[in-house]
């Protein structure tokens, strides 16, 4: 069950992506139904991110588009994106779950000094 804070950050995080637009098509993510499985749970932010084709050449760029307009929305703490339907699945949630730890121990960091 989701909380309303949790409710008001999923409504801010599919703002943000409403506005992040795949350059070949001109839609936004959402419309193109890219975003799956959206849910936010005490900070924590799951999606399923599935390019428009199993050889998509700007999976990449738009998955970490993706996570980072996710995690720019103040109130989540963490982003766990699994890619779906793409050749390079595996190779892009490696990817993006490297970003994630990395900027976890980076604010680590920071809380520290």
């Amino acid at each position: 069950m989701q909380g309303k804070n949790d409710a008001a950050l999923q409504g801010r995080i599919e703002k943000r992506l409403s506005k992040l637009t795949d350059p070949g098509t001109g839609l936004d993510v959402l419309r193109m139904g890219l975003i799956r499985d959206l849910t936010v749970s005490d900070g924590v932010a799951s999606l399923v991110f599935g390019p428009s084709s199993r050889h998509c050449p700007i999976a990449f760029r738009l998955g970490l588009d993706v996570y980072d307009a996710v995690r720019s929305v103040p109130g989540i703490y963490r982003v766990v994106v699994r890619a779906a339907n793409f050749e390079r699945a595996a190779e892009l949630e490696e990817l993006l779950r490297t970003k994630e730890r990395d900027r976890v121990a980076q604010e680590a960091h920071h809380a520290d000094v």
